[in-house]
């Protein structure tokens, strides 16, 4: 039981480190294929 519960809570720091990763990293896509003269809010 310890190790299911273990494994759970590595699987939630893992989603929320990658999300947090992935949020700052400014990898979207409307930041990427937008021109220039594009204003992006």
């Amino acid at each position: 039981m310890k190790a299911m519960f273990a494994g759970f809570a590595a699987i939630a720091v893992i989603c929320v480190a990658s999300w947090a990763a992935l949020t700052n990293m400014g990898l979207s896509t409307q930041s990427k294929y937008s021109a220039p003269s594009v204003r992006v809010d």
